[in-house]
């Protein structure tokens, strides 16, 4: 499990998840991997929500892995292991705020998380066969937050394959068709196109 920052709507499923991995009779370890606290976060909201749930004895290990800028992060010993590299952007959620780079069996997709634009994004995006944007204004400046105008500004050095928009606002996913953009949506599946393993 990936995580960009730690704002509640980033990171607020996972006490559910560790929970429903207990009751499911899980034996297979839970990595988490995210910003510099992410273990003391979710610890945090799991005893909010479920005091006492942190001192259970769980069927399956839950491992916290703190990611940091640029350096890469291997899921697995073999060659065809998950490599993320994060990127730190522009959101203030009290630790830093990833965008995040993932390599898996042939593909790279890369996820802006929440973010204001920065360069950081070309780097991000680079040769990506998938960029996952976050397009939560159509022109409106939001501090901390990215708009569309600014995607369709620097689209050409982006230079990914395919950008797919997401955390549209309220008020823009009404209009989410007319965007000219391709947009994420509830249980969407992909299919990715570019290098095989």
């Amino acid at each position: 499990m990936l995580v960009s920052h730690l704002h509640g709507d980033h990171f607020g499923g996972l006490p559910f998840l560790v929970l429903d991995g207990q009751f499911g009779h899980r034996t297979r370890p839970l990595h988490i991997a995210g910003p510099a606290g992410v273990g003391e976060r979710v610890q945090a909201a799991m005893e909010v929500l479920f005091p006492g749930s942190t001192q259970v004895r769980r069927r399956f290990p839950v491992h916290f892995h703190e990611l940091t800028d640029r350096e890469p992060f291997r899921f697995g010993l073999e060659r065809s292991g998950l490599v993320v590299v994060p990127f730190g952007v522009v959101h203030a959620s009290g630790a830093p705020a990833l965008a995040l780079r993932v390599a898996w069996q042939g593909h790279t997709i890369a996820y802006t998380g929440d973010t204001e634009w920065t360069e950081t994004l070309i780097e991000l995006a680079q040769g990506t066969d998938l960029l996952i944007a976050e397009g939560y204004t159509d022109q409106r400046k939001i501090r901390f937050h990215l708009d569309v105008a600014s995607l369709e500004q620097h689209a050409g050095r982006l230079a990914a394959r395919r950008i797919i928009l997401t955390h549209l606002s309220p008020e823009l996913l009404p209009r989410a068709g007319e965007l000219g953009w391709e947009t994420a949506s509830d249980g969407m599946t992909l299919e990715l196109v570019g290098a095989q393993p």
